[in-house]
């Protein structure tokens, strides 16, 4: 089912204020990496909202993520010190790991190697 307008405005929201809650408690740049919000999608009642962060050269994604899930309610009150007058209420927030920046590594790879497999197929019957 397709997101409504107001769907997207709070998702967009809760993405600005989060994001500048990530970089304001130091979550967004981590040990040489960075972890930043890839999107949110918020349920149609506007009480929870799943928020995916994509994470850049971290050594441990999945800690991170459960570092971050055990400050949710921390992050969640900051965020709602900062939407306080857009919403009436600041929706649970679920974090996900994105995998799209990985996905498309691999995939990137694989049509890599095709193509060089390609190349080998059309260079041997020619040098032969």
């Amino acid at each position: 089912m397709e997101e409504s307008k107001r769907q997207k405005q709070v998702g967009k929201l809760i993405m600005e204020e989060l994001s500048a809650v990530f970089q304001k408690e130091g979550f967004n740049v981590v040990d040489g990496g960075m972890i930043s919000i890839s999107k949110v999608m918020v349920t149609p009642d506007l009480l929870e909202a799943r928020v995916y962060l994509s994470f850049f050269q971290i050594k441990d994604p999945a800690k991170m993520l459960h570092d971050i899930k055990e400050r949710g309610w921390e992050l969640r009150k900051l965020l709602g010190q900062k939407v306080k007058n857009q919403l009436r209420r600041v929706p649970e927030l679920t974090y996900y790991a994105d995998d799209t920046l990985d996905y498309v590594f691999k995939m990137e790879e694989l049509f890599k190697k095709i193509n060089d497999e390609r190349a080998a197929r059309e260079q041997s019957p020619e040098q032969e």
